[in-house]
């Protein structure tokens, strides 16, 4: 006859198993928490121990360098003494003091990985920011309007059209100005500069000469020889003698900037004389090869606008 084994150690065994965790008991399971607990903790200090020792070690250096400005300043002020005014020696040592926090800031801005090239980037930025009136501390709002569009788009100033076909004549292929073009130049197209370059707050004025395709027939050209003469005054206008289109717009450039430049309300800025010769169309457009006697084409543009430097880092 066979007997059934007991239930009794059964119920023992599942009862221990429930303690487990992993394999361990939950005493064991919760040292082996303290412990990497206590691993992370020492990892922690260790990293901040060691930030505190370079920073220790950091102003340990600035310390040293200290003493040593100071020795070499009391060195200095030991030799120069006995040579020095009182005056000279309170500006002496003003100088000095300027020259130890100059070292020291350069120190502390190697300190915080900044170079000397990054100093002149930043210059170069605030004087951008001084030349369009935007004050340093509303440089970020301004940049992040622009970014959104919620700045409009710049004003340019208007370009003034001379050309024959509004009334502005020079004698054929020269670049004398009649009379009634040089009056106008003289009072309203002189005031309507002037009014522009006050609102824009610009300070160079760009002549340029257009021509239209018609060639010349003088075969010789003197602008190479006259030019910075009659830019000068020291040789009339009628003295230039251009032999192609490229010339004769340089030429009538000349001529008027010569008038502008002589009037007392454009005095402050700068007049530079160009050609663009025949090749832009009005509506500043690239010639294809139009030829033909055109009015609208012989013409002088004035543009204004900044002067190059103050947009520059």
């Amino acid at each position: 006859m066979v007997t059934r084994a007991s239930a009794g150690p059964k119920l023992e065994h599942k009862g221990y198993n429930r303690g487990l965790i992993l394999g361990l008991t939950m005493a064991e399971s919760m040292l082996l928490l303290v412990f990497c607990l206590l691993l992370v903790a020492a990892a922690m200090i260790t990293a901040e121990r060691r930030h505190r020792m370079d920073a220790e070690q950091r102003l340990a250096q600035l310390e040293q360098q200290n003493k040593e400005l100071s020795a070499q300043l009391v060195e200095a002020q030991s030799k120069l003494g006995a040579n020095m005014s009182a005056a000279d020696r309170v500006k002496f040592e003003s100088e000095w003091r300027e020259l130890v926090s100059a070292r020291q800031i350069i120190d502390r801005l190697k300190m915080n990985d900044a170079s000397p090239a990054d100093l002149a980037k930043l210059a170069a930025v605030g004087k951008v920011l001084v030349a369009n009136n935007i004050p340093l501390d509303q440089a970020r709002d301004r940049l992040e309007q622009l970014l959104h569009g919620q700045i409009e788009p710049h004003e340019w100033p208007p370009i003034i059209n001379l050309s024959e076909a509004g009334g502005y004549y020079f004698t054929s292929g020269s670049a004398a100005l009649t009379p009634e073009f040089e009056d106008r130049l003289e009072t309203s197209i002189a005031d309507q500069i002037a009014d522009n370059l006050e609102r824009y707050k610009v300070d160079v004025i760009e002549v340029i000469g257009h021509t239209d395709e018609q060639r010349l027939s003088r075969s010789m050209s003197n602008l190479d020889d006259a030019s910075i003469e009659v830019i000068d005054g020291a040789l009339p206008v009628e003295t230039l003698q251009p032999a192609d289109n490229a010339g004769l717009g340089l030429a009538r450039a000349i001529a008027v900037a010569n008038i502008l430049k002589a009037n007392p309300k454009l005095k402050d800025v700068t007049v530079l004389p160009m050609s663009a010769a025949q090749l832009v169309i009005p509506g500043d457009t690239l010639t294809s090869g139009r030829a033909g006697n055109v009015k609208e084409r012989r013409r002088i543009e004035i543009r204004i606008r900044r002067r190059a430097e103050s947009l520059q880092p």
